[in-house]
């Protein structure tokens, strides 16, 4: 399978990100950090580990004890969430035209959703389940 690159920007073109893509795919979170942080769920765009990379005034902001989240220091524009002990950034989704024309995979927190579900057969993983996978250690804190 072949990796396509991607390019992007936030809201103001102040950050540009680029990353490679091989798997396309969207996921969204529902957790009241990712919540609270865009106002609605945070949508993310699956990309190939460690390809990330942004030009421009990206400031980070530790969200928790296993987690942090980017964001243009220009217009606030969402850039990424990423866990803190492997590094891993996973790139909002809007950052990118379309898309990049990935389909929705994937959901975190599902059954924290607020009154809405998103439509599809893709994988719903509860809080119990995300929580497992990204900081077995700490438990609920995200």
């Amino acid at each position: 399978m072949s990796s396509t690159q991607i390019e992007g920007q936030c809201l103001c073109g102040e950050i540009k990100a680029k990353a490679t893509m091989t798997k396309p795919m969207l996921r969204a979170c529902h957790c009241d950090m990712c919540r609270s942080h865009t106002s609605s769920m945070f949508m993310s765009l699956g990309i190939d580990k460690g390809s990330l990379s942004f030009e421009g005034p990206v400031k980070t902001y530790r969200s928790s004890e296993w987690a942090e989240r980017g964001f243009c220091d220009t217009c606030g524009s969402t850039l990424f969430y990423g866990t803190v002990e492997d590094g891993n950034r996973h790139p909002s989704a809007g950052l990118f035209e379309k898309a990049a024309d990935a389909e929705l995979k994937l959901e975190f927190f599902a059954d924290e959703a607020p009154g809405y579900a998103l439509a599809g057969t893709h994988r719903k993983m509860t809080a119990k389940e995300t929580i497992a996978l990204f900081a077995p250690e700490t438990g609920e804190n995200q």
